[in-house]
């Protein structure tokens, strides 16, 4: 490409909105534009870049004899309510009528329509096992989209669905497509994680993330410091640390504590640690009213408490429904004759002579222990936390944000069993298929590749997926002798299949340095003064030194520079 007569233009200065490092740059290097929250124009040159990460994913899919195909974005409805995931989606579902009232959605997924599509070929347990896939738009209604191409409404998706007889076959196929998917972000470079997941309104036996470590992302990782532990915190297992107690069993009293509602002022009020409280949050299950109890410096994990529920939605009760069960006002509830189901947190099992609230406005019990209440349940419900224990070797935990940018599901028989997709068996006999399901997210690769490789001149692209490999840079457009010489090593690099540009532009060095830079292509090559000797400047991005070449080694040596 020559820029003189191309769409290319760059910012000095951030985007407008952009809330991270790769939104700010890839909007600067004018390869994305916003036009509304959560969805973005992908231009020319982060066009390029994205079509060679979904390269490199064809090229892995198809070598797992993953068959490519494409699915409506407008889909039925009744699709989705036939599956029962309907509800599940909810609000951030885009829905529609077509001019015949009929109810429409935009495809947020689409496991049920190729579920569908696998009903035109199964009939007999000779036509498994096989593999499909497609990259194709989804829609998404996020209510708070945010850190560019990661959050997203509307987004590109590489989704890909294996179909097998049983268990032991969607293991094989699952394997599969998970070293498929290694060998794929091994390939774009990638600094990943992978780890354990909750399987959502997904649903199935096990969900696995790819996870691109990074200083944003909405996603925490649970790590360990002693061994290879890795899970997303909504389902990372929390160990109790088994600490027998000699404490002598308090009486419990009921104390006065005037406008301390929360754990802060309780704290500071009764001049105890936050370890010594137990706080009860009132939520709201779907249609039943639960208590959870965790310590004073723990957290909810509401995952873990909708998996206990097997619940569709979850989250804090209103101020009403908290007065209703403890006759008390926001900020006083306790566990002790509470009027709703009550779950009580393994950790707080373990403990002794803790402090509560009293379901009285402005008071607090002292010298609660677990034989002065009933709980329905006993559970693992908080999150685990930095400096807890790792539930595999006893290590230490640590956290790192995340951008999840795959994952792969085994679905088991959930779709097949709700759409009606079996097979007859060697024995004449109806069996549900078994389903995988893998997913990777091309621009939200493409996002994080950009935040863990910039730097403070721009964006610095691995030469798998750069727009263009080589960039040469033309000093003076006046001079015959330069413009001559970079016009032939132009044409050379696309004579032998490396993509390289022509900063042909009227002008000054400086910018056009700064450009390349800030685009991040791989290697620049400038043509100056000394063309007249056939000798030109190569510089890596992201190193200081450059190099004097001449043009009759120029070619070899960017074969060895350029090559993946």
């Amino acid at each position: 490409m020559k820029l003189k007569n191309s769409f290319f233009y760059t910012l000095r200065e951030n985007g407008k909105d952009e809330d991270s490092k790769s939104s700010n740059l890839l909007v600067r290097a004018g390869m994305i534009k916003k036009s509304s929250a959560g969805v973005y124009m992908i231009l020319p040159l982060g066009y390029k870049v994205l079509n060679n990460i979904t390269g490199i994913i064809r090229e892995e899919m198809n070598a797992t004899e993953c068959q490519e195909l494409i699915m409506p974005a407008l889909i039925p409805e009744d699709v989705y309510v036939a599956s029962g995931r309907r509800d599940g989606f909810g609000k951030s579902m885009f829905s529609l009528k077509d001019r015949f009232a009929k109810p429409f959605v935009l495809g947020p997924t689409h496991e049920e329509l190729f579920a569908m599509a696998a009903q035109m070929k199964i009939r007999s347990y000779k036509d498994l096992p096989f593999s499909l896939y497609q990259i194709q738009t989804k829609f998404r209604d996020e209510p708070r989209p945010r850190f560019g191409l990661i959050r997203v409404r509307e987004f590109i998706m590489k989704d890909a669905y294996t179909f097998d007889r049983d268990e032991a076959g969607l293991d094989v196929a699952y394997a599969k497509q998970f070293n498929a998917y290694k060998k794929i972000f091994d390939r774009l470079g990638l600094d990943y994680k992978i780890v354990k997941a909750d399987t959502g309104v997904m649903g199935g036996l096990l969900s696995e993330e790819f996870q691109a470590v990074t200083d944003i992302g909405e996603d925490i990782l649970v790590l360990c410091d002693q061994c290879d532990f890795a899970s997303n915190i909504e389902v990372a297992q929390c160990v109790v640390d088994e600490n027998p107690t000699t404490l002598e069993q308090m009486k419990l009293e009921l104390v006065e504590t005037p406008n301390a509602r929360t754990i802060e002022e309780v704290v500071d009020f009764l001049k105890q640690p936050a370890s010594k409280f137990v706080k009860t949050l009132i939520y709201q299950v779907d249609d039943k009213v639960v208590a959870c109890m965790v310590k004073g410096n723990r957290e909810v994990n509401e995952t873990k408490l909708r998996k206990l529920y097997n619940a569709l939605n979850v989250e804090l009760a209103d101020a009403e429904t908290v007065t209703r069960v403890t006759n008390a006002a926001v900020g006083f509830a306790g566990p002790i004759d509470i009027k709703c189901e009550l779950v009580m947190d393994n950790e707080v099992s373990k403990m002794h002579n803790f402090i509560t609230g009293a379901n009285k406005t402005g008071y607090h019990y002292i010298g609660v222990n677990i034989s002065d209440f009933n709980a329905t349940l006993v559970s693992d419900i908080r999150n685990i936390q930095e400096g807890d224990t790792c539930p595999h070797c006893g290590g230490k935990i640590y956290f790192k944000h995340g951008i999840e940018v795959g994952n792969t599901f085994k679905l088991g028989t959930k779709y097949s069993n709700a759409l009606g997709l079996e097979f007859l068996n060697a024995e004449n006999q109806l069996q549900p298929v078994w389903m995988g399901s893998y997913g990777i997210g091309p621009a939200r690769c493409m996002a994080a590749i950009a935040e863990q490789y910039a730097d403070e001149d721009g964006l610095s692209w691995p030469m798998s997926i750069a727009p263009y490999k080589v960039a040469v840079v033309l000093i003076s457009i006046k001079d015959e002798v330069q413009t001559e010489l970079a016009n032939k090593i132009y044409d050379m690099c696309h004579a032998n299949g490396i993509e390289c540009l022509l900063d042909d532009r009227d002008e000054r060095p400086g910018v056009k340095f700064k450009d390349m830079d800030l685009i991040g292509v791989p290697v620049r090559i400038t043509v100056g003064k000394k063309a007249i000797e056939n000798i030109v400047e190569c510089k890596v991005r992201g190193q200081q030194d450059i190099t004097e070449i001449h043009f009759d080694e120029l070619l070899t040596e960017l074969k060895d520079m350029t090559e993946e």
